[in-house]
């Protein structure tokens, strides 16, 4: 099956973070490729991975990137399918650098933009986006969403009982 989401981190540091992504789109159900690319490093192949996304059957990018961060608007300015970033916590900054290159995208580029390393709500955002023409994906959501709040369910129930 054709990847519906790329999971793209610019150097291999962020590597440990968009696990998270993946993993969340693997246990959705949802096709997806990783990849590291760098806006700085390889903008050539940045430009092309972008532009050339919707022919290989991709619906939504997920870009993961620290510091400066400008891979997910690097991607968003190449092509028209959405682009979610991730700021990746690095350097001195602990991320806040990477959170304002990812979110203040100039108007008409949009780059819908997560927590700092919230690569996890990234992959459940794409997975909302593709819900919106997929009824089962839609009940795979709705299913996750049940469990999560039977877990916090369960954690009260432990703190009542003290167990």
């Amino acid at each position: 099956m054709a990847a519906l989401v790329a999971v793209i981190m610019g150097s291999e540091s962020d590597l440990e973070q968009m696990q998270d992504a993946v993993r969340t789109l693997d246990e959705l159900g949802i096709a997806n490729e990783a990849h590291i690319m760098s806006a700085h490093r390889t903008p050539d192949a940045v430009a092309r991975f972008a532009a050339g996304a919707p022919a290989q059957g991709l619906k939504v990018i997920v870009a993961g990137a620290g510091m400066a961060a400008h891979l997910a608007g690097a991607i968003a300015a190449r092509t028209t399918l959405p682009v979610i970033g991730v700021p990746v916590a690095a350097g001195p900054l602990g991320g806040l650098d990477a959170l304002l290159g990812t979110v203040q995208m100039p108007r008409g580029v949009p780059v819908a933009t997560v927590a700092i390393n919230a690569a996890r709500n990234a992959a459940i955002l794409a997975a909302e986006i593709l819900a919106l023409s997929d009824p089962a994906l839609r009940a795979r959501l709705e299913a996750m969403r049940r469990q999560m709040a039977e877990e916090v369910a369960e954690q009260s129930r432990r703190l009542v009982e003290g167990t």
